[in-house]
């Protein structure tokens, strides 16, 4: 290198740090200025009403999350200790919302708590632990206005110009967070990313407005928060506090909870059909002549190598070539891509083709699954009402429910010879002589009924995706029973 490329390289070196050192230097003018014009508080409580999105559970592949009403929130974040509680009472729209998220009758109160690294929900006096919860609501403390301004202050923030105002970013941990405030020194938009199985590093985007002096600190009366495209809250402030403190004591089964093994279970329901369970979801394993097909790979990539692995322990001499997925709720899709990475086809409902082709084109940095790591074109087999998959005596069929209400292109498997229906989230029976209330039931259980019927097929079996394999009784049993509720 001689001495005229070395001067360059020196030079640019140099410069770059001048740069470095005065977007440092403007962000920190900027985060101060900001600090003084919001107030600064070490902790914050603010309170409100509005709505609530289901995150991956779309009516329509593709579409928006599903909504519940919030008639009352609160929370409260402590930022010196990095607490949050987070309160609020849901109640169903009216006319009762399409799409996924559990039914519920009345209101559903959640309290969500975080506190460093523990994270914990307290449905009444009990504490249940939330491990896998814990990073995002850390996260979100550092969303806030003022705990934005705050973490970019203690992280070595960067600043430029941009849309609105601008633009500060800095690194919580491995996470990149950015936000834009304003003229006036109000943040009013903040931006980081989350690990997502189907949407892979999925944008969380919050923006802010209104803001409004309550005793002394402006705070926004308007948040809406979207992950993945579509808001996850809509929230009108009507309340704030400065300054209210939150001691947070981290119940001792929170400290030590861990997140379970991935546990899989087999239970064989006919020649060659197995029901795989031991967790919150289920899958179907059908032995073919020459190779096997599973029903279903929930949640993520650890229950998909759960389930791949008792699929080769049951039938170890023949390969998966397809995998039956029933719809596109992340809870039931989240697994998809490693069968993908496995090389088996994929056999769905059209519309799921060109969302699932969509979004597995984002990148998987965060948290990179077993497709990102072993790249491969995915290949599917799609139908709009039926498909029939039949090889050496064995069948399969697949039908779309019509007018179904948890997802407009909901579909279900039925293996005419052994009798035994495969569906998701209509219905889900209780663990036999289990002391409950019974299978849970709601208006989507009717329909499916209603479906069987018109189908006029033979069920003697409910091999469900989630909860336990009953009769078919069982069913016609759930439906008259929400039929009978309904019309009192």
């Amino acid at each position: 290198m001689d001495k005229k490329t070395i001067s360059i390289a020196l030079f640019s070196g140099l410069l770059l740090g001048l740069c470095l050192s005065a977007s440092a230097q403007d962000a920190k003018t900027v985060l101060e200025s900001a600090s003084k014009a919001m107030g600064d508080v070490t902790s914050i409580q603010f309170s409100g009403s509005g709505h609530m999105g289901i995150l991956g559970q779309a009516f329509t592949p593709g579409g928006a999350w599903p909504e519940n009403d919030i008639k009352a929130y609160s929370r409260t974040v402590d930022y010196g200790s990095k607490s949050a509680r987070e309160e609020m009472t849901l109640i169903e729209p009216t006319p009762i919302r399409k799409g996924g998220g559990g039914p519920f009758a009345g209101e559903q109160k959640q309290v969500n708590l975080v506190s460093g690294q523990y994270a914990w929900n307290q449905p009444g006096n009990a504490a249940q632990p939330a491990v896998a919860a814990a990073e995002e609501r850390q996260i979100q403390i550092w969303l806030t206005p003022h705990g934005f301004v705050k973490a970019a202050m203690e992280n070595n923030a960067t600043a430029k110009k941009g849309n609105g105002g601008t633009v500060v970013s800095f690194t919580e941990g491995k996470q990149k967070i950015n936000g834009t405030i304003d003229a006036q020194g109000m943040v009013t938009r903040t931006e980081t990313w989350l690990p997502n199985p189907v949407l892979g590093d999925m944008p969380v985007v919050t923006t802010y407005s209104g803001y409004k002096d309550f005793g002394g600190v402006k705070f926004p009366t308007t948040i809406l928060q979207k992950e993945g495209g579509w808001p996850v809250l809509d929230l009108a402030v009507s309340d704030v506090r400065a300054n209210p403190g939150l001691s947070l004591a981290v119940p001792d089964n929170v400290k030590s909870a861990k997140i379970p093994p991935v546990n899989v279970t087999s239970q064989k329901l006919g020649d060659g059909v197995w029901f795989l369970a031991g967790g919150t979801h289920n899958s179907v394993l059908v032995e073919f002549p020459n190779y096997a097909v599973m029903i279903e790979s929930p949640l993520g990539d650890a229950r998909a190598a759960g389930i791949m692995a008792e699929a080769k322990k049951l039938v170890p001499e023949k390969p998966i070539k397809y995998l039956i997925n029933t719809h596109d709720h992340f809870d039931h899709a989240g697994g998809v891509r490693y069968f993908v990475a496995e090389g088996v086809t994929v056999i769905t409902q059209e519309s799921n083709k060109a969302f699932y082709e969509q979004a597995w084109k984002a990148p998987h940095t965060l948290d990179p699954d077993h497709l990102a790591q072993n790249p491969k074109k995915a290949t599917f087999v799609t139908f709009k009402d039926k498909y029939v998959l039949s090889d050496g005596g064995r069948e399969i069929d697949m039908y779309r429910i019509p007018g179904d209400i948890h997802n407009a292109v909901m579909s279900f498997a039925y293996l005419p010879k052994e009798k035994i229906l495969v569906e998701a989230d209509d219905f889900t029976p209780a663990q036999p002589n289990a002391p409950s209330a019974g299978p849970r039931s709601h208006a989507g259980t009717v329909l499916l009924y209603e479906n069987l019927q018109k189908m006029k097929l033979d069920v003697a079996t409910i091999a469900p995706l989630h909860g336990f394999v009953a009769p078919y009784a069982e069913l016609q049993k759930a439906a008259s029973t929400e039929v009978s509720s309904a019309s009192r």
